[in-house]
């Protein structure tokens, strides 16, 4: 354990009053914009709004933390769609666990500065979704006709459209190029899915926001594809495979591509 941890447990503190004792700390590690005293103010009004997440934090507030200095690293919101902070239970006693979700994902993307847009989609089984590889740019003919350079997708958003069946992603670079696609169908996102601890537990995403972690094993694999930030760059977020400002070439993601695993939650 780390020596702040290790104060932190020596201590009988609110989670709020440990939070405001580590401003200076979170201070330290966070990305050049974050505004701690705004982040510190979120993190404490997202612990009140949820009575589970409040007694994980008393329970163990070197895990609350913990997860806090990870969202602070990286630039992202605790307590939003950008760095989950669930309650998670570790032999029997309730703890905090942080998630980087899809949405803080495309985050660090923008702030790499190479895109200039970023679409993460889910699929469902009334959408029409048409996707046939095509050229790099406007500079390079496509090699077939009908090879596209992104997917189309339309679908009725006022109807009902049916189950999840797949999820893409997509990068437009600065230059105008796109980026590798990712696509994913669900056979993609199942295996993904078998490789998060406690997926199927009381408070895994998987069940609590399933759409939202489709989405986030799409951006997560597109993350592969195009930069991120230095800055906010950790063991979180994997290393980038080819951190360049082109487009990787175009084309369906392996399906035999190894998967992280994606973060949910420890159970006993």
């Amino acid at each position: 354990m780390s020596q702040i941890g290790n104060a932190i447990a020596r201590q009988e503190q609110t989670p709020a009053a440990l939070i405001e004792q580590y401003k200076a700390e979170l201070a330290t590690v966070a990305a050049s914009h974050v505004k701690v005293d705004t982040f510190a103010r979120l993190a404490v009004g997202v612990l009140r709004q949820n009575p589970r997440l409040m007694e994980a934090a008393q329970s163990n507030p070197g895990s609350l933390m913990s997860a806090l200095m990870t969202a602070a690293r990286l630039g992202l919101e605790p307590g939003t769609e950008q760095f989950y902070l669930r309650p998670i239970k570790r032999k029997g006693r309730p703890e905090v666990q942080g998630i980087v979700g899809y949405q803080g994902i495309v985050e660090l993307i923008y702030n790499a500065g190479a895109a200039s847009s970023v679409v993460v989609e889910v699929v469902r089984q009334n959408d029409l979704f048409l996707w046939t590889p095509g050229a790099l740019d406007e500079q390079h003919p496509p090699r077939w006709p009908g090879a596209m350079k992104q997917p189309f997708h339309k679908a009725d958003w006022f109807a009902d459209r049916g189950p999840l069946v797949g999820a893409y992603a997509y990068a437009a670079m600065q230059g105008g190029a796109i980026s590798k696609v990712v696509v994913l169908n669900a056979s993609h996102i199942a295996r993904a899915k078998a490789k998060s601890d406690g997926a199927d537990g009381e408070y895994s995403p998987w069940r609590t926001d399933e759409e939202a972690m489709w989405l986030k094993t799409a951006a997560r694999r597109l993350g592969k594809w195009v930069p991120t930030s230095a800055e906010k760059r950790s063991a979180v977020i994997e290393r980038l495979d080819a951190p360049t400002l082109t487009a990787a070439p175009l084309g369906e993601v392996d399906p035999d591509e190894d998967d992280d695993p994606i973060d949910g939650e420890l159970v006993d």
